[in-house]
């Protein structure tokens, strides 16, 4: 019988300490149930605390590389499988995965839920709120919540007002 895959998406450099931690005790007990641990594969964040978590717990690592070798590979991966896609691999990360676990991260992570959602695969979330996720990716002038209709005109005619958007006009000439 197939061993369960459980993906663990988050951040990799931006992942804080706590997260970290949280991350490898989530892969150790992804081990300690005898599931795989399937992660981005990086020497970073919580891929490489959740690997390293799963591999001190007995369990089997598998990595899913955005480059064109094992570079950086984090050392606790057991199975590195090098894709050249960048962040294109997060569709093999999670129609590789029968559940994502999703931890604090960036626009990867992001991507990650969205595909996860998109693929009916159901969707873990530790330790972090998708509305500051989604912040913290955005910023104060790409992302804006309104409740209501009137509201979303309200904004429309204010980023159009402030200059905050810079409209091309016609086809670019060749």
């Amino acid at each position: 019988m197939r061993k369960p895959v459980i993906g663990v998406m988050g951040g990799g450099e931006s992942a804080s300490t706590e997260d970290c931690r949280l991350a490898y005790r989530l892969g150790a007990l992804i081990a300690a149930e005898g599931w795989v641990l399937l992660n981005g594969g990086r020497n970073a964040g919580i891929m490489d605390a959740s690997a390293r978590g799963a591999r001190d717990g007995g369990g089997l690592t598998v990595g899913i590389l955005p480059g064109a070798d094992t570079e950086q590979a984090s050392r606790y991966i057991d199975v590195a499988i090098v894709t050249n896609m960048g962040g294109a691999r997060n569709v093999i990360n999670v129609l590789s995965s029968d559940i994502v676990v999703a931890m604090p991260g960036k626009a990867g992570t992001i991507s990650e839920i969205a595909l996860a959602l998109k693929y009916k695969k159901p969707v873990i979330l530790l330790n972090f709120d998708v509305r500051a996720l989604f912040q913290a990716c955005a910023g104060e002038t790409l992302l804006h919540y309104v409740q209501s209709v009137e509201e979303a005109i309200g904004k429309i005619k204010e980023l159009l007002g402030a200059g905050k958007l810079h409209i091309k006009q016609g086809c670019p000439k060749r």
